[in-house]
C-alpha cells in the first residue's frame, strides 16, 4: 500500500485512474500478483470515472449489466440497464468489499511519465489538488485505466449566434443539478447515446423537448429488466448471470457480424422493429440513417422509451441543420425556427490520449500518433506500460477484464524469468491502419491523434470477445514481438 504521506515511495504497479477499468485492475492485481505492490491515482476527488462525472437526467449505461459489471463480481440487480447513480454505487461497493478504496490516491492528475532503462522503471510527474503541488512517483510498470475522453470538457462546437440566445446552454457533461426545466422548452441538439437518454426523460417534465439531429442514429429498443435473466434467477440467481452474460455476448457478437457482412439484412431488422414503436414516415424520415449498421455505435432505449415520448407527444425530432442560434430559439436552414427555454448540446466527447499526459523513452519524447497499438492494449517500442480501452461493438468491461488479466500474467512470467523490461516491437512488414473502422464523429475527429493498428496480428484490433480470450487469457505471453530484457 501506498505511504500517502510519502509522494516519492516507489511501487511496483501504479494505477492511474479510478473507474470502471481502474478498480478492476486494481482486484486482478491484487487477486493473482500477490507480491505486487499498487497504487491508484486520480484527478477527480471521487471513484467511478464516467459513472461519477456525468450527472445529466436519465444517465444510464448504454450495455446490459450482465456483460458491464465485473466477471469477479456479478451483477445481481433486477434492471439490465440500469441507471448511472446504480453503477456508481456498484463500483463503489466492488471497492470497498476488495479494499481497492485504500490504496487510491485523489485529486491527483499526472501530467507527464519518463522511462528509464538504465533505471528500470517510470518516473510519473503529478500534480495535486487545487494548488497543483507537484508529486513525483516511480513505478517498474505503468497501467493507464484513465479512460479515453477529456473529462474537463466535452465536444462543443462553435454555433453561429449563440451569444444571442436568451435561455440557457448547457452540455450534459457540465450539467448542473440546479438546472430547472420544469414546463420549459427544450432542444437536444444530438442524436447519440447522450441524446436519446436525455429527451425522454426530460420529456417528462418539460413543457415539450425537440430532439434536433443533423441525421439519424439507429436506435434499438431492449428491455430495460430482462425476462430471460428474471426467470433464471428464480431457480439460480449465479446460474443466471452465467447464462445471460454468454447469451448477451454471443447475440451481440452474431449482430455485429450480421451487419457487416449482410448489411441490408440487419438494417431492414432494425428498421422493421422501429416502424412496430412508431409510424413508418416518422421512421423514414428520422430513424433512417445513410450508413449501414455498425458503422457507427448503435443508441439503445430501454423499453423504447424515446419511442413512447414522441408518440406520447412530449417529444419530436427534427432532421436538419442550423443556420444560427436566436434570441428564442434556433433557426434552421430551411428558415423555420425551433422556440426553446434550454438548449442541450448533446454533441459528444473530446477525446484523447493516455489521459492527456506526455511520455518520453530514455529521455526521447513518443509521439503516440505513430504508435502501433500491441494486442489493444500495449504500444510499439513503450516498455512496461499497458492501458485498457474497451469494445466500440460490446460492453467496455470485457475487454477490460481481459487486459488486467493478461498484465497480471505478463509480470508473473516476467517475475518467473528474471526479466525487467518487455516491450512490444513492430517487424518492418507490419504497416499503420487506422486506429478503428468506424464513422462515428468524435471517432473521426480524432483519428489523427490516436495510436494506430498494424496491418497484421497481433497489432490488429478485432473487436471480437471470443477471439481475445483465446489470444489474452490463453496465448503465448513470449510470442516472439514482446521483447524481454
Amino acid at each position: 500500500m501506498l505511504d500517502k504521506t510519502n509522494a516519492t515511495e516507489h511501487i511496483d504497479v501504479l494505477i492511474v485512474g479510478a473507474g470502471l477499468s481502474g478498480i478492476g485492475a486494481a482486484y486482478h492485481l491484487q487477486t493473482k500478483c500477490p507480491q505486487k505492490s499498487f497504487a491508484i491515482v486520480e484527478a477527480r476527488e471521487n471513484l467511478g470515472g464516467t459513472w461519477d462525472l456525468f450527472r445529466y437526467p436519465g444517465i444510464r449505461s448504454d450495455s446490459d449489466m450482465y456483460t458491464l459489471g465485473y466477471s469477479f463480481r456479478p451483477w445481481v440487480e433486477p434492471k439490465s440497464i440500469a441507471e448511472g447513480p446504480r453503477i456508481l454505487n456498484y463500483l463503489r461497493d466492488t471497492a470497498t468489499e476488495y479494499g481497492i478504496d485504500k490504496y487510491i490516491r485523489f485529486n491527483t492528475r499526472v501530467v507527464k511519465a519518463s522511462w528509464s532503462s538504465q533505471d528500470k522503471m517510470w518516473t510519473v510527474d503529478a500534480e495535486q489538488g487545487d494548488a497543483k503541488t507537484p508529486v513525483t512517483f516511480t513505478c517498474n510498470f505503468l497501467f493507464m485505466c484513465s479512460g479515453y475522453y477529456k473529462y474537463e470538457e466535452g465536444y462543443s462546437p462553435a454555433f453561429p449566434g449563440s451569444e444571442n440566445f436568451s435561455g440557457q446552454i448547457i452540455h450534459p457533461q457540465k450539467w448542473t443539478g440546479d438546472l430547472d426545466y420544469k414546463d420549459k422548452r427544450v432542444v437536444v441538439i444530438g442524436s447519440g447515446a447522450t441524446a436519446v437518454t436525455l429527451v425522454p426523460e426530460m420529456a417528462k417534465d418539460a413543457a415539450h423537448v425537440t430532439m434536433l439531429q443533423r441525421s439519424p442514429t439507429y436506435v434499438v429498443s431492449r428491455p430495460g429488466d430482462d425476462p430471460f435473466a428474471r426467470f433464471l434467477r428464480g431457480m439460480s440467481p449465479k446460474l443466471a448471470w452465467h447464462v445471460t452474460r454468454w447469451r448477451n455476448v454471443l447475440l451481440s457478437m452474431y449482430f455485429y457480424r450480421l451487419c457487416r457482412r449482410n448489411p441490408e439484412r440487419a438494417k431492414k431488422m432494425i428498421l422493421g422493429a422501429a416502424k412496430h414503436a412508431l409510424s413508418p414516415e416518422v421512421v423514414e424520415a428520422h430513424f433512417t440513417p445513410r450508413y449501414n449498421p455498425w458503422e457507427q455505435r448503435l443508441c439503445l432505449v430501454p423499453d423504447g422509451d424515446l419511442f413512447a415520448a414522441i408518440n406520447g407527444g412530449k417529444a419530436s425530432v427534427v432532421t436538419n441543420s442550423i443556420d444560427t442560434f436566436t434570441k428564442d430559439g434556433i433557426r434552421l436552414s430551411d428558415g423555420s425556427e425551433l422556440p426553446a427555454d434550454i438548449i442541450v448540446t448533446a454533441t459528444g466527447l473530446n477525446l484523447q490520449v493516455l489521459g492527456g499526459m506526455t511520455i518520453a523513452v530514455d529521455g526521447k519524447p513518443v509521439d503516440m500518433s505513430k504508435a502501433l497499438n500491441y494486442k489493444g492494449m500495449m504500444y510499439s517500442d513503450v516498455p512496461n506500460m499497458a492501458s485498457i480501452f474497451g469494445y466500440i461493438n460490446a460492453s467496455w468491461t470485457l475487454r477490460s477484464d481481459l487486459t488486467s488479466e493478461y498484465v497480471c500474467r505478463l509480470l508473473n512470467y516476467m517475475d518467473a524469468h528474471g526479466f525487467t523490461q518487455c516491450t512490444p516491437h513492430a517487424a518492418d512488414d507490419v504497416s499503420a491502419q487506422p486506429w478503428v473502422d468506424f464513422s462515428s464523429g468524435y471517432i473521426a475527429r480524432s483519428q489523427e491523434i490516436m495510436p494506430k493498428q498494424g496491418s497484421k496480428a497481433p497489432w490488429t484490433l478485432t473487436q471480437n470477445y471470443a477471439r481475445d480470450i483465446v489470444s489474452l487469457r490463453y496465448g503465448k505471453v513470449d510470442d516472439g514481438v514482446m521483447v524481454y530484457r
